[in-house]
């Protein structure tokens, strides 16, 4: 018997899934083999928040740049807007311990809004 905080996407879904189909709280139980208190909790917060996983934040591999770094890189790309990718990765990496590579300050820079290669300013007349 798994607990709400324990099951998989995949469990999520089922349990969903049966609940949707029009089973009840005890046959949901009896037919995935959780308690009736997870059937419960997993389907009332899905019918709340739409929420079919548990883990969500927790999966996948953590961000090298974070929301500080990030911060710190937009500080080093308004002090220069025309540095290059090289350029801005080396003044990263100064003052940093960890080091990262241009891919890393690539994707980093995709995230914060920096991809755009469309002008600042659009000529008002065509």
């Amino acid at each position: 018997m798994g607990k709400k905080g324990d099951l998989s996407n995949c469990e999520w879904g089922m349990v969903v899934g049966a609940r949707r189909a029009g089973l009840s709280i005890s046959q949901s139980a009896q037919l995935l083999g959780f308690s009736r208190t997870t059937i419960s909790r997993v389907y009332k917060e899905w019918c709340v928040k739409g929420k079919t996983s548990s883990m969500q934040q927790s999966c996948g591999r953590k961000y090298l740049v974070d929301a500080r770094g990030q911060r710190r890189k937009g500080r080093l790309i308004q002090a220069d807007r025309r540095a290059t990718l090289t350029e801005t990765t080396s003044r990263y990496n100064r003052g940093m311990q960890q080091r990262i590579r241009e891919a890393t300050t690539r994707t980093t820079l995709r995230r914060m809004g920096y991809n755009s290669r469309r002008p600042h300013r659009v000529p008002l007349i065509k």
